[in-house]
Parts: C-alpha cells; sequence; structure tokens
C-alpha cells in the first residue's frame, strides 16, 4: 500500500534560508524536525565585501553559523551549510538559492525577515524571480514590529524616544505596577554619569578562549579585506548560545550592580568596565531581548540591597527602549537615511583612524581598544570617536563605513542610526536633539585620559592646545546657520558671542592648522 501522507511529504520539498543574524534556536522554525524541510546557511562574498569588516567580525559571525548548524543537525534538521571556499558557493544569497531550486527540486521557498534593508531587497527580489512559491516569516526576536514606531509617532514631527520606550513598558508589562512604573518614576538617567574613582579596579571581563583557527585559515585564502587584529586560538567572543548566556549570567553577578553609575565612564587599558558586551549575542539571536530583560529583573529580584534600581532600569532603557527604538527608525527612514548629510561635511577620515597612532589619548585608547577587540562602549564611540569626527567635518559615509566595519556587533540596522544619526547629527534631528560634541572638559569629566596626554586639556590655542577646544568652537561657528535657532544649545552661541574678537580668531585659526595637520594629531 503506499504511503499518500509520505508522499505528499516527498513532493512537497520547502528550502528555508537562514542567515547569519538569525542564530535563533527558539525560533517556531525549530520546534521539531521535518524531512520536507532544508535549511540552508551559507558563508557568501557579498556579506563580507560590502564593507572592509573587523576579522573578528567576520570570524565570529562563521564561527557562530557553524556551531548553529552543527545544533540543528543534531537535532534531527536536515541542513545545508556552504562554507566561504566551497567550489559550489556562488558567493551571494540569490544565486545559491537558485542553484539549490534547480538542483534539488525545491518546491516552496521561506525565509525570516532579514534585519538590513539591503538584504530585505534582495530576498523580496529574489521570491519574484523563482518559479516556486515563497512565504517569510518574522524573526520572532524583538518587541516591536518593523512598523510600530512609524504607526506609534503617527501624524508626530518628533520622535521622541523616552515616550517610545514608556510605552513598550506598558505594553510588555516591565518594570510596572498597573499602569505606572514600579518605583513611580521612569527615567533615572541623572544618577547614571559618573567617573571611575581614582584606583578604582573594574571587574575583569568574561572571555572565552575559542579557537577559530580553521575559520580565519579559510579566510586567508582568500582576498577578502578586513582590519583589525585576532587570536585565532583564544577568540574573545561567545560564538553559541551556552557562551552567551554564561556572558550574561556573568553579567548579572558581577556588573548589573555597577553598570548604571559607570556606564559613561573610560579609563586607559580596560576594555570592558562594567558593560554586558551582549549586543553581538544579541543582534546574532543567540539569546533574545525578552530573555536578558526577564534574567535582569530576576537577578534585581533575588539581591535588591545590593543591586540598586537606577542600575537597572539604565540597562532595561538600553535593550527595551534604545535597542528598539532605533531599529524602528531605520525601517522607517530606510534607505533615504544613508545618503542624509545635514551639515554637508565632505573631509576624509584621518589615517591614524585605521592605525591608533595618534598623540591623543582618548582616540588612540579608543581605536586601539576597538582594533584589538573590535569592541568600544557607547561613550567612547559617541564622544571620543565620533565626537572628534564630527568636529573635524568627516563625511558620515567615511565615518558610518568605520563604526560599521570595526565593530563585532555592528549591523547596519542599529549601528547606521546611532553612527549617522546620534553620532553625527547628519539626519538633522530625527534621533538626536543636539548634536553629541564637546571640548575636552567633559572628556577629562568622564575619563583618566587627559592627565598624561601629549596634548594639554587646559590649553586652547598654541603649542600642545588639545585639539578638541578649538575644533569644539570652529564647529559651532561654521555650522551656526544650522544650529544657531537650536533651544538645547543657544547657551553655546551666547558663551561664543561674548568671547573677545582676538580670542575667537585664535581659535579659529588653531583649528584651521589643527584641520590641514589632522594626520599628524
Amino acid at each position: 500500500m503506499i504511503n499518500v501522507e509520505a508522499t505528499d511529504k516527498m513532493s512537497n520539498k520547502t528550502l528555508r534560508l537562514v542567515l547569519g543574524d538569525q542564530l535563533n534556536s527558539n525560533h517556531s522554525w525549530f520546534k521539531a524536525a521535518d524531512d520536507s524541510v532544508t535549511y540552508v546557511m551559507m558563508e557568501v562574498r557579498t556579506e563580507t565585501d560590502y564593507a572592509s569588516h573587523h576579522i573578528q567580525k567576520v570570524v565570529g559571525i562563521f564561527s557562530a553559523m557553524r556551531n548553529f548548524s552543527k545544533t540543528l543537525e543534531l537535532n534531527k534538521h536536515q541542513v545545508i551549510y556552504m562554507h566561504l571556499n566551497d567550489e559550489d558557493n556562488l558567493q551571494s544569497f540569490e544565486k545559491n538559492i537558485q542553484s539549490l531550486i534547480a538542483k534539488d527540486n525545491f518546491t516552496h521557498f521561506e525565509y525570516q525577515l532579514p534585519d538590513e534593508f539591503r538584504v530585505d531587497v534582495v530576498l523580496k527580489e529574489l521570491c519574484k524571480s523563482i518559479e516556486i512559491s515563497s512565504s517569510v516569516i518574522d524573526s520572532e526576536h524583538f518587541f516591536t514590529s518593523r512598523n510600530e514606531l512609524e504607526y506609534f509617532f503617527e501624524g508626530k514631527k518628533t520622535f521622541v524616544m523616552e515616550n517610545f520606550y514608556r510605552m513598550l513598558r506598558k505594553k510588555h508589562d516591565v518594570l510596572m505596577e498597573g499602569n505606572q512604573p514600579l518605583t513611580g518614576k521612569w527615567n533615572y538617567d541623572s544618577e547614571n554619569r559618573k567617573k571611575l574613582p581614582k584606583n578604582h579596579k573594574p571587574t575583569p571581563p568574561l572571555v572565552f578562549n575559542n579557537n577559530v583557527l580553521e575559520v580565519l585559515e579559510e579566510i586567508d585564502k582568500t582576498d577578502i579585506k578586513t582590519i583589525g587584529n585576532i587570536d585565532a586560538v583564544n577568540f574573545v567572543w561567545p560564538i553559541n548560545r551556552e557562551q552567551s548566556l554564561q556572558l550574561l549570567d556573568f553579567f548579572l553577578a558581577e556588573c548589573l550592580q555597577l553598570f548604571g553609575s559607570f556606564q559613561d565612564a573610560m579609563t586607559p587599558n580596560e576594555w570592558s568596565l562594567y558593560h554586558s558586551r551582549l549586543s553581538f549575542s544579541m543582534n546574532l539571536k543567540m539569546i533574545s531581548p525578552q530573555e536578558v530583560i526577564d534574567k535582569a529583573i530576576q537577578e534585581w529580584n533575588k539581591r535588591p540591597n545590593k543591586i540598586e534600581y537606577n542600575q537597572l532600569e539604565r540597562f532595561v532603557r538600553q535593550i527595551i527602549g534604545w535597542r528598539e527604538y532605533m531599529r524602528g527608525i531605520y525601517w522607517l527612514k530606510m534607505p533615504e537615511y544613508a545618503s542624509m548629510n545635514f551639515f554637508n561635511n565632505q573631509e576624509k577620515l584621518p589615517d591614524w583612524f585605521w592605525t591608533g597612532k595618534t598623540k591623543m589619548n582618548c582616540l588612540k585608547d579608543a581605536i586601539n581598544q576597538s582594533l584589538s577587540f573590535a569592541y568600544a562602549h557607547h561613550i567612547q564611540r559617541l564622544m571620543i570617536t565620533g565626537n572628534f569626527a564630527l568636529l573635524a567635518g568627516i563625511h558620515p559615509d567615511e565615518i558610518d563605513a568605520w563604526y560599521l566595519g570595526i565593530y563585532i556587533d555592528a549591523i547596519e540596522w542599529v549601528e547606521i542610526t546611532n553612527t549617522r544619526g546620534m553620532s553625527q547629527f547628519a539626519d538633522g534631528g530625527i534621533v538626536g536633539t543636539k548634536p553629541y560634541v564637546s571640548s575636552a572638559s567633559y572628556i577629562d569629566k568622564m575619563s583618566n585620559y587627559c592627565g598624561s596626554c601629549f596634548y594639554k586639556k587646559e590649553v586652547k590655542t598654541g603649542e600642545k592646545a588639545c585639539p578638541f577646544n578649538s575644533l569644539y568652537w570652529n564647529f559651532y561657528d561654521k555650522n551656526r546657520d544650522e544650529l544657531a535657532i537650536n533651544p538645547r544649545i543657544g547657551m553655546m552661541y551666547n558663551v561664543w558671542r561674548k568671547m573677545k574678537p582676538e580670542a575667537k580668531v585664535a581659535l579659529l585659526e588653531q583649528a584651521d592648522y589643527y584641520l590641514k595637520k589632522i594626520n599628524e594629531l
């Protein structure tokens, strides 16, 4: 007797694409193995070559993908895995999918919603070109849909993150008591801007000793252009769900209690401080924002006398507030967002952004750390490298490509909104209400960089004057037409107006000198 059901299953063959940032073992796709379904994962040149990535980023993603593929196979799923140098790898999603459909007679194609606009376009066009049916499913990772921010702010001219954050807290019942915040207060930002005390030694970071030499050797056989350094036999980043959960547990046990207080602090030779470093794991979906928040709240409930509420709220705000908000802005404003240049900045990045060879301590430390670990925390990105790039008039495309390439957690949906928006104000104020620029005084306030620097933080002009000081006033003078009406920075223009003419001239001349000698700073 013919088994009709088995025959139907064999004749209906589904091919499902799993992208390198969709390593979510709890996705509904993977609840049960199905012989009629085959998953395909692929390492392709279109993904390695659209930017010059940090070698740790490429190796880390490929290693995590390979581990995820093995997990699927152990759970009896059928998997096709295309390695970078496989002879039949056509080096793009669309070419490989089309080839597999033709070769293996698949009758249906499925994929999860990608997080990047460019991949979204590729997969939509692919589905139009193939002759079999296709469908798309949610990635089941975020608190919000792609368009939820757009709907929430419909009819509004500004997109205030705080309002979005409060809505999500209510909707998902996070740190709420009925319809009110748990403590009666939504925002503890003002309690979270402390400098590390002198002689304070942060908790040593949890690092992994992953051997990723095999992946590195395969990359070395190609002409893929990468940046940065790597220790391939002691790779420090998590490359599977188990390690990601270990990193989460370490953060909650050792770092959360001081995370809020010192999240903006900077100090030389301490690359991790009290930050979670979970963004790589979350952005690849090895762990979910829901479980991260749930575990953080559980830890606070276990140790309320050890973990002050402001530490917890600031962490929760980054996950359910800022992360979801940036994603919403991305899907609302792309693709136009990627070409915004509010100040019409045109300069190139200094050469030392790629080497770390500068006399400015803050930039030397932040860049060398980035080259060594593919990581810098948000204030280093915003108020050191980003601050300097904006003051120096660097083209947003230049700094955008640098951020996208150098950081292991940089996937465009979260990188470009933080870089082109928050850091460079290239969007004219969609994300931030003012440009985030500063002179040396802020850097000294939040760090221990300035004391041993070649340049002098208190000197504005002349020999060894800190470049941030004159570039800061040059920025405001140059962009007066765009910024003078901004109510958040009116005070700075009042200070500028009251300066003596000769002091203004000296500052602008100093800035011009530094900009002409930028590669020598």
